[in-house]
C-alpha cells in the first residue's frame, strides 16, 4: 500500500511541475525578468530614427517603437516596474552587442538582409528605404558612372559601404572609399570637401541635407542602388522573445497606432531644429503595415 501511495504521489507531483518546466521563462525574457531591466541601443545621429536631441537624451521614430515593445514586454512578464538601460551603439558594434546580450533591441536604423540574419534577428521590418548618394550640386554627379575616379565616403559597418565597394570594382570606377565612423562625420566629408558622395540610405541623406547649413547645395541621386528594409534586432534562436516582439510590432500596426508615430516623425517638424522631412508613407512599407512581416529578401517589397 505504501509502495501504490508514493507512486500516486510522484504521478500527481509531476502533474503539477510538467507545465511548469513547460511555462519556464528562457533567454531574454529570462534574463529581463530577473534583472528587471532590459537594454535598448541607439544612435547618436541617424535622424529621425534614433539620435541625440539638444539635451543629449535618444529620441526618434525607432526610440517611440521599441518603448511600445518595452511596454508588451513588460505587460507579457506581468512586471510592476521595467526599467531601461540605453546603451549607445555605432554601426560597427551594433551586432556585436546585439550577439554577446549586452543589448537586447537595437533601436536604429539598420538594415534586415539575409547576410545579417545569420547572425541576429529581427523583428516586423518598421522602414523601407534605398541606397543613394548625396552630393553637392555643383559636382554634377548624377548616376554611379560619374564617381569614377572620385573618393567616396560611408559609414563603417553598413551593407552600403559594402555595395559601393561592389559596384566600384564591377564597373571598374577606380573609386577612393574612405569609411567615417558615423553618418554626421560622413556627411561632413561632403561638406568640407573632402569626399565627392556619401553612399547611405536615402531617408539618412534627406536627413542630414534637410538639418545642413545650406540644403539647397546637395542634391541625391534618382536611380536607387538597392532596397534596404530596416528592422529592430534582437538576439538569435530567442522564439520566445521574438514573439512577443513581433506580436508588440504587429499591433502596432493593426491597431492603426503606426499613423502617429510615422507622422510625428516624418510628416511634422522635429527636434532639435524643427525640420519637417515630409517624407509621406511610401507604398513598399504601406504593404509590410497590411502584412506585417520579417524578411530581409529585398525582392518582397519591391513587388
Amino acid at each position: 500500500m505504501r509502495l501504490k501511495i508514493m507512486a500516486s504521489t510522484i504521478v500527481v507531483a509531476g502533474l503539477f511541475t510538467a507545465p511548469a518546466f513547460a511555462q519556464a521563462l528562457t533567454g531574454t525574457l529570462a534574463k529581463v525578468k530577473d534583472s528587471g531591466t532590459i537594454t535598448l541601443g541607439f544612435r547618436d545621429s541617424s535622424v529621425p530614427f534614433s539620435y541625440l536631441d539638444d539635451n543629449q537624451k535618444p529620441i526618434g521614430y525607432a526610440m517611440d517603437l521599441c518603448y511600445k515593445i518595452v511596454d508588451a514586454v513588460k505587460a507579457n512578464l506581468k512586471l510592476d516596474k521595467l526599467d531601461v538601460n540605453l546603451n549607445p551603439v555605432t554601426s560597427a558594434t551594433r551586432i556585436p552587442l546585439i550577439a554577446n546580450g549586452t543589448v537586447d533591441l537595437e533601436c536604429g536604423s539598420t538594415t534586415n538582409n539575409l547576410d545579417r540574419e545569420k547572425q541576429v534577428a529581427f523583428t516586423i521590418t518598421h522602414f523601407v528605404t534605398a541606397n543613394r548618394f548625396v552630393s553637392k550640386k555643383s559636382s554634377n554627379l548624377k548616376t554611379v558612372d560619374d564617381l569614377k575616379g572620385k573618393t567616396i565616403v560611408s559609414t563603417s559597418g553598413t551593407t552600403n559601404i559594402k555595395q559601393i565597394t561592389e559596384i566600384g570594382a564591377q564597373k571598374h570606377l577606380d573609386l577612393n572609399i574612405i569609411a567615417a565612423k558615423d553618418h554626421a562625420e560622413a556627411f561632413l566629408m561632403v561638406e568640407t570637401d573632402r569626399a565627392a558622395a556619401f553612399v547611405m540610405d536615402d531617408i539618412l541623406l534627406y536627413s542630414l541635407v534637410a538639418i545642413s547649413k545650406s540644403p539647397g547645395d546637395y542634391v541625391i541621386n534618382a536611380d536607387p542602388l538597392s532596397v534596404e528594409p530596416y528592422g529592430i534586432m534582437l538576439r538569435k534562436d530567442d522564439a520566445p522573445f521574438k514573439a512577443v516582439v513581433d506580436a508588440a510590432m504587429t499591433n502596432i500596426y493593426k491597431s492603426g497606432a503606426i499613423n502617429a508615430i510615422y507622422d510625428q516623425w516624418f510628416l511634422k517638424p522635429i527636434p532639435p531644429k524643427g525640420i519637417n522631412l515630409n517624407v509621406p508613407m511610401s507604398a513598399s512599407f504601406k504593404k509590410v503595415v497590411a502584412d506585417p512581416t520579417d524578411t530581409g529578401d529585398p525582392a518582397w517589397y519591391a513587388q
